[in-house]
């Protein structure tokens, strides 16, 4: 199917009103907007990076801070001058990254015990080694002002150490921590790992659900759930029961959240069942404040506030996706106004949410809660099922993501159409191989894999995000670590030797890439260009940024899991 077919059946008229939710925005973070607008026309778009301007803290109170803005001269157009700026910025507000203070990990040394058995290459243990000492690097605490004077910063007051991806992301995000997690878990730093979990907990309890990232401005948002995921690795590794005991409730809450209202989605298939089946929505129809400028500009194109106030809902909702941006939302792929994430049913969010119905169906069982294991088994199954029927591509041996029509809106069951599978190869598509429900399937691993082999998707140094060079970064040519790991990962998993030896030659080639990208630029990356082993990728609505958190996390996981043998080359081929 053409991404025209997509096009055609989907077309949203635009009423006059958006009735999704809103959460209330902080008037710190509305202030930071104006002066980050206000930055815009002083400094000029060349190097201009939108989050630093929300990022800053207060020095003063906050009706202070604003007499004082509004007190600035303008010129005749109404901007305020670089150097009046610079001065008010210099005497009202904390510079970026003041508010998180370096933390010392309490379980880091040097070379853990037993690290990385399996890799017996000199060289790479020695790379190895490197990467396990970034998470020192990256190690922070929110510093005891925030907690003191919550209302001065954007930044959100966590109890326990955090892991930051790097650059000029300064702040815990949710789906990268679970990465990290895993590379923390390689590097025998259980606690370490443990207090990123319990912060995440203290986000639920608090806000209902795992915010995108932990700001203010972030409120409006999840990411991708992989909470679940974060808890029942480590329980494996640690046999700690009272984290399952503190998770579970957090856990059911979090269920709940992508389980209701705006998230669920029923479709009813060829044979008439429905199915409940889930997708990303923000609570949110306004620029992103951390993207503000960037948002308003795209908009500025659209001739109406109604068509303006639905952009911003698909930004924001996009966002939510963890995959922002990328032609895998848009109905024309060279057209960010374009987005139509909340009518997109994906493939990957609801293998998520069948992890998560997994992984509560055996955290209970291991805590004696029988009941609700046996509840989540029937939901596991009940979601499985819906997975087949409304993304399986039998011709294609993948699961397709599903685009929602517009003719059904007003019903409370969308009914299911073949043309409305996207059938534009993702690495996406392959995601559910990671979920223990389809790897074990020796018939579906087979299809997927022949699939897989034959998609384009595998490159020289690592999967393809996509197939589509939009200049998005969640597009070719870019490959990410979570999406290898996930699908390199689901093959292992699978016991066929087949697929473990193409899952290896995945792992060594992203290895490999790693390693050479940090030899020339002593940096781990955010992102790599899966074309040109040793390269780092590009794209997207912001430079390419180093670090970095899950980069460090999946070379530290295929390492334990592949090794490195003694004779293997390291270097690109």
């Amino acid at each position: 199917m053409s991404n025209n077919s997509v096009t055609a059946h989907n077309s949203v008229p635009c009423n006059s009103t958006d009735t999704g939710p809103v959460v209330p925005t902080a008037p710190l973070i509305s202030f930071l907007e104006t002066l980050q607008n206000a930055a815009l026309k002083a400094y000029g778009h060349k190097g201009f990076d939108p989050k630093l301007y929300v990022d800053l803290s207060l020095e003063q109170n906050l009706s202070t801070t604003i007499v004082a803005f509004e007190k600035l001269p303008r010129t005749e157009n109404g901007s305020v001058s670089g150097h009046n700026l610079n001065g008010f910025i210099e005497k009202y507000l904390k510079g970026v990254g003041e508010d998180l203070v370096y933390a010392e990990p309490v379980d880091f040394v040097a070379e853990p015990e037993g690290f990385l058995r399996k890799v017996k290459n000199p060289e790479v243990r020695a790379w190895a080694l490197e990467v396990h000492s970034l998470w020192k690097n990256l190690s922070r605490k929110v510093s005891c002002r925030v907690q003191e004077r919550p209302g001065f910063h954007t930044l959100l007051p966590l109890k326990y150490p955090v892991m930051i991806p790097g650059s000029r992301f300064r702040e815990v995000y949710y789906w990268d921590s679970y990465w990290v997690i895993r590379g923390l878990l390689v590097s025998k730093m259980y606690e370490t790992a443990k207090g990123i979990v319990y912060n995440l907990l203290s986000l639920i309890e608090e806000f209902g659900y795992v915010l995108n990232g932990a700001r203010a401005y972030y409120t409006n948002r999840s990411q991708p759930p992989f909470l679940s995921s974060m808890v029942i690795d480590i329980y494996d590794q640690t046999g700690d029961t009272n984290l399952i005991e503190k998770a579970l409730p957090a856990l059911l809450k979090e269920h709940e959240f992508w389980n209701s209202g705006i998230h669920k989605v029923i479709v009813q298939d060829a044979e008439g069942s429905r199915h409940t089946l889930n997708r990303y929505y923000a609570m949110w129809n306004k620029p992103r404040p951390e993207s503000s400028t960037i948002d308003s500009e795209i908009a500025s194109k659209l001739s109406n506030t109604c068509e303006k106030t639905k952009l911003y809902r698909e930004l924001a909702s996009t966002a939510e996706s963890g995959w922002d941006f990328s032609t895998r939302w848009m109905r024309n792929g060279s057209d960010l106004a374009s987005l139509a994430t909340t009518s997109i049913v994906p493939v990957d969010l609801n293998a998520f949410i069948l992890k998560m119905e997994l992984d509560i169906t055996s955290l209970a069982h291991v805590i004696g809660d029988n009941k609700i294991a046996a509840r989540f088994m029937e939901a596991s199954e009940t979601r499985k099922k819906a997975m087949n029927s409304i993304f399986w591509n039998a011709e294609m041996g993948q699961w397709l993501d599903y685009w929602l029509s517009n003719f059904d809106a007003s019903k409370d069951a969308y009914t299911w159409n073949a043309s409305s599978q996207n059938q534009k190869l993702f690495a996406s598509n392959f995601v559910p191989l990671w979920i223990q429900l389809f790897n074990s399937d020796v018939k579906v691993v087979d299809e997927v894999l022949r699939s897989l082999q034959n998609s384009g998707l595998l490159c020289p140094a690592g999967i393809a995000t996509s197939l589509t060079n939009s200049g998005q970064q969640w597009d070719f040519p870019n490959g990410w670590a979570p999406l290898q790991h996930m699908i390199v990962e689901g093959l292992v998993r699978s016991r066929s030797e087949q697929a473990r030896s193409i899952a290896a030659d995945i792992a060594v080639k992203w290895i490999r890439t790693n390693y050479v990208a940090y030899k020339k630029t002593g940096n781990m990356h955010e992102k790599y260009n899966v074309e040109k082993c040793g390269d780092f990728g590009g794209g997207g609505e912001y430079v390419p940024q180093t670090g970095f958190g899950w980069s460090n996390g999946v070379v530290l996981a295929f390492l334990e899991e592949f090794g490195w043998p003694q004779d293997l080359e390291l270097d690109c081929p």
